[in-house]
């Protein structure tokens, strides 16, 4: 029995790992030289936050199977939005 929950436990620690390696991360223009880029994502909120549109921009990004991407659009006032370019 122990030995089924230490298997059970490192291959959960396993793919914990792996998603958090896979994770998209924000580049700028210098480090997006060389990068194939993969097309656009835009959000739009009304009074949210900075690092909420951050958020929000990954997770598109990461849903699009990109590895990065670069904030190249954003606006702010009553109603945030920002765009990003996706990257391979």
């Amino acid at each position: 029995m122990k030995n089924a929950m230490i298997i059970a436990t490192l291959g959960l620690a396993s793919v914990l790992s792996f998603s958090a390696g896979a994770a998209v991360h924000q580049v700028n223009a210098e480090q997006a030289q060389g990068l194939q880029s993969m097309g656009t994502v835009s959000v739009s909120q009304i009074g949210s936050a900075p690092m909420d549109m951050r958020h929000e921009l990954a997770a598109k990004a990461e849903k699009e199977g990109a590895s990065s991407y670069r904030i190249i659009e954003a606006r702010t006032g009553d109603t945030w939005h920002a765009t990003a370019e996706l990257y391979k």
